[in-house]
């Protein structure tokens, strides 16, 4: 007679193993710890063979059922059922070796080599807040741009510009899955123009000599941390990046010839930005203080550089609000004001700029390009500097 579920419930250990028979090759064998395994006994080839379908209450009485009618099927054709399963465990595995997640995770491993750490953690926590909980299971082969774009969608909901760089970085894990024989095309590719345009915004800058001038006085009226004080000073003088300025590092200036070299931020070339006179007695007052430190604007308690924070919090204590300046509002204040009012040749403000300098001119850029005119601009500079903010 077939098992009932009531029989497989009540059914109690003994010393040895022993078995319930539901017919057709299907058993419960049930073992001196209780447990109670479905088990199928079958002939294929000639040759007896078992295979388990599973623990009973995990896998219903009703299932394993179903479970033994498919391999009766299967065996009448003269098919192995086994082989089956090995080569649907193979596809899995398959699969789950060229998931979304794997692809993304030996892409990254690859890229970051050449990336700054904070670069490489800003696009390792995109993917893994954004992309990685709806994709990354999924076989990167079967994904469809739909899929991709429900994600952007999501993302752009609350940030277009970062649907647009998550946007960029699926596609290079789609062309790598490519590449590397994961896929046979990049999805991504269907997605032109999918995601709304991004409108650039500009950093708020003071770029007229007279707001310069109120300004350069309230610079110099600062009175909080000296670390902070150097860097709010400094800042117009050099007009470098605000990561650039925060992240000074005292081996890569020179006071003596007045000189400060490090790699660009943005272009990661060689840059060298010539220190005016103004900039080096400032760096000179500043290195007692921090001149043991590997950064020249570190933290009195870290001795990490200071935040861009602390810089904006300066400023705002200034009564300079968010809206009119910023610390990288000072390369505006000093692109404009070098053309328009001191007419500086272009090019070589954009090479002080650390710009890509198109054209003939561009051509020859390296990182000594132009230093000695670049070294008198800088002087200038300065000197105009010091007249805007003693001008009455």
């Amino acid at each position: 007679m077939p098992l009932t579920d009531l029989e497989l419930k009540r059914a109690k250990p003994r010393e040895k193993p022993y078995k319930l028979t539901d017919g057709q090759g299907l058993h419960v064998l049930i073992k001196p710890t209780g447990s109670k395994y479905f088990h199928f006994d079958f002939k294929f080839d000639g040759k007896r063979g078992t295979t388990s379908f599973g623990v009973y209450p995990d896998v219903s009485l009703a299932v394993a059922r179903e479970q033994r009618s498919e391999w009766r099927r299967l065996l009448a054709e003269g098919i192995d059922p086994r082989v089956l399963e090995k080569d649907a465990e193979k596809a899995s595995a398959r699969a789950a070796a060229n998931s979304f997640e794997i692809v993304a995770r030996e892409w990254f491993a690859k890229q970051a080599l050449r990336w700054v750490p904070s670069h490489a953690d800003r696009i390792l926590s995109r993917l893994e807040r954004d992309i990685l909980p709806w994709l990354g299971p999924r076989p990167i082969a079967g994904i469809t741009a739909g899929e991709l774009l429900k994600c952007l969608e999501r993302i752009e909901g609350r940030s277009p510009e970062t649907a647009r760089r998550a946007l960029s970085e699926c596609r290079q894990i789609f062309r790598y899955a490519v590449v590397t024989q994961r896929m046979e095309r990049d999805v991504s590719a269907d997605l032109q123009g999918a995601l709304k345009p991004v409108m650039k915004k500009h950093f708020p800058a003071i770029t007229g000599p007279a707001e310069a001038s109120q300004l350069l006085r309230a610079l110099h009226s600062y009175r909080g941390s000296i670390v902070t004080e150097c860097a709010l000073r400094l800042a117009p003088l050099v007009f470098v990046r605000p990561g650039e300025l925060r992240k000074a590092e005292w081996s890569h200036i020179d006071l003596d010839i007045g000189e400060w070299r490090f790699i660009s931020s943005k272009t990661k070339t060689p840059h060298i930005v010539p220190l005016a006179k103004q900039a080096v007695e400032i760096l000179r007052d500043l290195h007692p203080v921090t001149g043991r430190e590997p950064y020249v604007f570190a933290g009195p308690r870290t001795k990490r550089p200071i935040s861009d924070n602390t810089l904006l919090q300066a400023l705002r204590s200034l009564g300079i609000e968010k809206d009119k300046m910023t610390i990288h509002g000072f390369r505006a204040m000093a692109r404009t004001i070098m053309d328009e009012e001191l007419d500086f040749r272009p090019d070589l403000i954009e090479h002080q700029l650390a710009h890509k300098v198109h054209g003939p001119l561009g051509r020859a850029y390296n990182r000594t390009s132009h230093l000695a005119k670049r070294k008198e601009m800088m002087q200038r500079w300065a000197d105009y500097l010091d007249t805007l903010r003693t001008k009455i």
